[in-house]
């Protein structure tokens, strides 16, 4: 009897896994960070916990598996309720990417030390896929992490400005893809984190 598709269902479950840790852990620290800086809008609507039923957005998970990006529902804040408005943006822009790095370092000491292959195979994918997110994450497109950054040190005129093309930021995220441009703009940027992550293996 041939088992193989065993093999595939199990590495299937664990990227299901992996992506639903990372998902949560980078919403979940958007909500914490801006709890931290004043703001309970994300609190008060659920989103400041790593259950990942309450972040998926069903459309951005299948993405995730068919064309290898995707997203979750956008946490909701109010920068007006920051104690420091650029402080708060700044801080709640880099929080998802910074939990993403922290999981994966942790993930990476865990594998170090265990012992257990299935186990250390479920920390090999969870430390990819946190990785993956902070470097699709910190790209400066809207309505990604790396440019909620890049906004805060923008005038409000420009921003607007450019606020109107977010519509288009799906298609160009589409149109990234199906042209590799994304993995070659990805490629450093992972392989850099991935060099931060690494000094704990």
């Amino acid at each position: 009897m041939n088992f193989e598709f065993l093999n595939s269902v199990s590495s299937f479950l664990t990227s299901a896994l992996a992506i639903f840790f990372a998902i949560s852990i980078h919403e979940f620290g958007h909500a914490f960070v801006a709890h931290l800086n004043g703001d309970d809008t994300a609190k008060n609507a659920g989103r400041m916990t790593i259950n990942p039923l309450s972040h998926i957005d069903i459309f951005g998970m299948i993405m995730m598996f068919v064309a290898k990006f995707g997203w979750a529902k956008p946490v909701p804040v109010n920068p007006y309720n920051y104690k420091n408005e650029k402080i708060g943006n700044i801080t709640v822009s880099l929080a998802g990417i910074f939990m993403n790095l922290a999981s994966a370092i942790f993930f990476a000491m865990i594998y170090k030390y265990i012992g257990i292959y299935s186990l250390k195979m479920v920390c090999e994918s969870l430390i990819v896929y946190n990785i993956a997110f902070a470097s699709f994450n910190i790209l400066p497109i809207p309505p990604l992490d790396g440019w909620s950054f890049i906004s805060t040190f923008l005038p409000g005129s420009v921003n607007y400005k450019l606020y109107e093309y977010t519509r288009y930021s799906f298609i160009i995220l589409i149109l990234l893809v199906m042209t590799n441009v994304l993995s070659f703009v990805l490629s450093p940027i992972y392989s850099f984190f991935s060099g931060i992550v690494s000094m704990f293996l």
